[in-house]
């Protein structure tokens, strides 16, 4: 006979208490916004990026303008760029699409969060018809390499060079720039286990917010699919430029009573060599 199935097998396959959330302090944060100061605001154009500081302890707010759009969203620690948005590890800790209370994390040896996701106004999207959810750490950003490769032809205004035209002034480059966490993006797997891309389901007003854990320095690409209504890659596509539109971005200081009892999150304490000293019980 068959073995009886471990259910605990197909449960989250990390879990422990430094992954909870104080859902209380973060909820507060989100819905309390009267206790908020505005202190930037930007506009990131259609088919461009812009990059911009948000202080520890900041809520930085993501918002559609006049139409669906998606944004591709990365993060580094300010005064460290070594420490970065780690995608991958994010949806192992997390999910493949985040939402209200799931947090980001950053890449070895740090791995800690830099920001916790206190409002979403697509929070209640779900699970479509086609299996799509919003906001994912599934895919990567679109590039001007997969571009040439795929359609043959170059094009300069993907979201891996608008980020990389963002980061310069901040003394980064190209080989900073990584995964992102796609806001706003429908995505899914198809039932070949391939990745796919919907419509964009955000209207005029929608946000996604979070909250910094540590001093960040924050890029955001418009994507040039504008709301993927129109496929990007393959015989059939064109240029979606009729698609796209800008994203507003507001950074708000809290009142100091809203982060009572916060601090930044430490790294974890391993204090091994990864087995380049001698064994201990050789």
């Amino acid at each position: 006979m068959p073995a009886t199935p471990d259910h605990r097998l197909t449960e989250a396959a990390y879990q422990g208490p430094a992954l909870q959330v104080d859902r209380d302090f973060y909820g507060r944060i989100g819905q309390d916004t009267g206790r908020r100061t505005v202190v930037n605001e930007l506009t990131v154009p259609i088919r461009s990026g812009r990059a911009w500081e948000v202080p520890a302890g900041h809520v930085c707010r993501i918002s559609t303008v006049d139409g669906p759009q998606v944004g591709d969203l990365n993060l580094w620690n300010r005064h460290d760029p070594r420490e970065r948005f780690w995608a991958s590890r994010t949806r192992q800790l997390q999910a493949a699409h985040v939402s209200t209370f799931d947090r980001l994390w950053s890449t070895l040896p740090f791995l800690r969060p830099m920001a916790t996701i206190v409002g979403d106004t697509l929070s209640d999207y779900g699970v479509d018809r086609e299996g799509g959810r919003v906001h994912d750490t599934l895919g990567t950003r679109c590039d001007p390499y997969v571009s040439r490769m795929l359609n043959n032809a170059d094009f300069d205004y993907h979201c891996h060079s608008n980020l990389t035209r963002a980061v310069l002034p901040f003394g980064l480059t190209e080989f900073d720039v990584h995964d992102v966490l796609n806001v706003f993006q429908c995505t899914g797997l198809n039932e070949r286990d391939e990745y796919f891309m919907k419509t964009c389901p955000a209207r005029p007003g929608d946000y996604f917010e979070f909250f910094a854990e540590q001093d960040l320095l924050v890029a955001l690409s418009a994507c040039p699919g504008g709301d993927l209504s129109a496929p990007m890659f393959g015989e059939d596509s064109e240029d979606p430029v009729g698609n796209c539109h800008p994203l507003a971005v507001t950074v708000y200081s809290l009142d100091p009573e809203l982060t009572r009892g916060w601090s930044e999150p430490e790294s974890p304490r391993y204090g091994g060599r990864h087995g380049l000293a001698e064994k201990p019980w050789a």
